[in-house]
């Protein structure tokens, strides 16, 4: 019986890995249900704070990456992902028209609809399938209580009503999507896009029936944005030295020093592992995996799929561990597909530099970076390409 063991990359701990183990094996078996998949979770062997902190500072050191977007889209989501209200906060802007005194107020209305309405059966299941149906109403109302929310209502029309409850609803769902990282969950539409773009239709056509779409008023920056090379600011506390994001940057550099118990772990899987094997890797995971079959013959393995892998670059700037620049792949070396995605940063191609050994994949999850680097699993693309070669 064929057996997939799932290395994961930097920065993942039993949590998360489970939650993904759960994704990948519910991929694999609906096409492959006699294949065995089995862990390889090599995170307690990864970086940790011996010292309760002692080297941190007081203040964080932050990084702005940029990268130009074709897609307004992604843009928009790469926005509301680093502010959840930004599009309210857009609405709020607008000119306030004069009220109407024959007829309800236009907020009024507003209100009264996003507060009140019920799911759709359709919503409710999209919601469960999309792992934040239990959380979905405290993120509508930790959004009506915004004040980005108040003051928009402030500035509705009658002529405009339909152009706020796309807005709405993507605030919603980008709330939904920070609870539960708050609270440690990693439910499917943290990474698949499709599924959240779907909520968010539902919901928008759960609170009316208008045409659907960005809204000109709200589209035209992002167009620009797109249309002119503009600069998406990707920013955050990049050393953020804290136990939930410390192991990212930390697990790298413990591997490039200290990787032989990470390889050897590895190795040890594969070694309880009945063959023929697929080691699927990703990210740093990948890079200890290319490592560990440069420098071992494990004739167990017949398949190496590196997803999101950093390997190719290592080896061009002569930083892998197992194999200068310059040096050939051992001819013991298993068939390698490597899958990337040219929104995923992290993300690189093999066939330019090790010819004829690799096989190169591209797929796009149509996320913004760095969410684009765990969007993998979520893709229909990657199954497609990983299914077809499994033996």
């Amino acid at each position: 019986m064929t057996t997939v063991i799932f290395v994961h990359g930097t920065g993942i701990r039993e949590r998360e890995y489970n939650e993904t183990f759960e994704i990948i094996e519910q991929k694999i078996h609906a096409q492959r249900p006699d294949i065995n998949v089995t862990p390889c979770l090599w995170g307690a062997l990864g970086a940790r704070f011996n010292d309760n902190r002692a080297s941190v500072p007081l203040e964080d050191a932050t990084l702005a990456l940029s990268q130009p977007e074709e897609d307004a889209y992604i843009v928009l989501w790469g926005q509301l992902y680093c502010d959840i209200l930004y599009q309210l906060r857009l609405l709020s802007l607008k000119p306030v028209e004069s009220g109407n005194a024959f007829g309800e107020d236009p907020g009024d209305i507003l209100q009264s609809r996003v507060a009140s309405f019920t799911p759709t059966s359709e919503l409710e299941a999209k919601l469960q399938e999309a792992g934040i149906a239990e959380i979905f109403a405290e993120a509508r109302e930790a959004v009506i209580r915004s004040e980005p929310y108040q003051r928009a209502l402030l500035t509705v029309s009658k002529s405009d009503l339909s152009e706020y409850y796309a807005p709405i609803a993507r605030a919603v769902v980008a709330q939904a999507m920070f609870i539960s990282e708050q609270q440690e969950k990693f439910p499917p539409i943290l990474t698949d896009a499709q599924l959240r773009d779907k909520v968010v239709e539902l919901l928008t056509l759960a609170l009316t029936e208008a045409e659907l779409g960005l809204g000109g008023w709200l589209l035209k920056p992002f167009i620009e944005l797109a249309q002119h090379g503009g600069t998406n600011y990707v920013r955050g506390n990049r050393l953020e030295l804290t136990d939930k994001i410390s192991p990212m940057p930390g697990d790298i550099l413990l591997y490039q020093t200290r990787g032989e118990k990470i390889r050897a772990f590895i190795q040890q899987q594969i070694a309880q592992a009945e063959p023929p094997v697929v080691l699927l890797a990703h990210s740093l995971g990948g890079i200890a995996c290319v490592d560990l079959l440069v420098q071992q013959q494990l004739f167990q393995v017949e398949l190496l799929v590196t997803v999101g892998s950093q390997a190719p670059f290592l080896y061009e700037i002569n930083a892998l561990y197992s194999l200068e620049y310059g040096q050939l792949l051992p001819e013991h070396f298993p068939e390698w597909l490597n899958i990337y995605d040219l929104r995923d940063f992290l993300s690189y191609v093999g066939n330019r530099i090790f010819p004829e050994r690799v096989q190169d994949v591209q797929v796009d999850s149509r996320q913004p970076f760095p969410r684009s680097h765990g969007a993998y699993w979520t893709n229909a693309k990657t199954w497609e390409a990983i299914i077809s070669r499994l033996p």
